[in-house]
């Protein structure tokens, strides 16, 4: 299983700059305008801001379509930058604010989900400096390990399998690796001969690899499994996965996840200023 720590090089996340992009749409389908529902006293897109502005990262922007998530965006005292509308995926908003800023091909991007109000920054530095101990990779991202059969057998959560390397090979909806008639069994418990991993769904990005995959057509892949990441694999980009033993919190997609968030921070700043 991959470590999660690297050693302090000269090239680690703390010593080569990088910049951390927040796509944000006003639009959902299960959460109508989630970048600015409440969430403990902010709306949320300030509160994955905040979280941003904690990872060391030379520039913090979010990218929107939306003027109304701009302007809260700026009168919390941050960058914004308004993106074609007609983008069908974080990573072409992601590939327009590279573009429009003329980004260094060699220097590195994140893509922190607007709906990600509680990714603790260091998974941010973590992918950052993966990426730049492994050359070969263009991609970086986290897993976590999948403890119960229900994660498993969950569509909405996405499972990973990688090489001895780190490297993925797939990615799915589907439970992978898939044992032969251990998907099957009602005991309720995990079927062994995994290891079975949850894909945590930041991704670090070499400037110029993020370009190339905003070129490109979809692919069928990626289309069958609504998958934006199995674009770089049918290219045949290598995506480098740092395991966690850390369950990180989940996205908020649905009314009840945004009701955990808001526990969540009540119990984190219990007692304290919601400011």
């Amino acid at each position: 299983m991959n470590s999660a720590v690297f050693p302090s090089q000269p090239d680690s996340a703390e010593r080569r700059g990088f910049g951390v992009v927040i796509p944000a749409r006003f639009a959902s389908t299960r959460l109508p305008g989630k970048p600015l529902r409440d969430l403990y006293g902010k709306p949320m897109i300030v509160r994955v801001l905040e979280n941003a502005r904690q990872t060391g990262a030379e520039y913090v922007i979010v990218a929107t379509d939306d003027p109304r998530i701009a302007e809260v965006v700026t009168g919390a005292g941050g960058d914004v930058m308004l993106t074609w509308p007609g983008h069908s995926s974080g990573t072409d908003r992601l590939a327009e604010v590279a573009g429009k800023k003329q980004l260094d091909p060699a220097s590195v991007i994140v893509n922190l989900q607007g709906d990600e109000p509680l990714l603790e920054p260091g998974y941010v530095r973590q992918i950052v400096d993966a990426l730049l101990h492994h050359p070969s990779a263009g991609v970086a991202t986290l897993a976590t390990p999948i403890t119960t059969v229900r994660e498993l057998l969950d569509p909405s959560v996405v499972k990973v399998v990688t090489a001895r390397s780190g490297m993925a090979l797939y990615f799915s909806r589907a439970p992978i690796p898939c044992l032969r008639g251990q998907h099957e069994n009602r005991s309720g418990e995990l079927p062994t001969g995994g290891p079975f991993l949850r894909h945590v769904g930041v991704y670090a990005y070499r400037v110029s690899t993020l370009l190339d995959l905003a070129k490109s057509k979809p692919a069928a892949i990626e289309g069958a499994e609504q998958l934006e990441q199995l674009r770089a694999l049918w290219l045949g980009i290598p995506i480098h996965v740092t395991t966690i033993t850390e369950v990180p919190e989940r996205g908020v997609d649905t009314e009840e996840d945004l009701a955990r968030a808001v526990a969540i921070l009540e119990e984190r700043h219990g007692g304290m200023s919601q400011g």
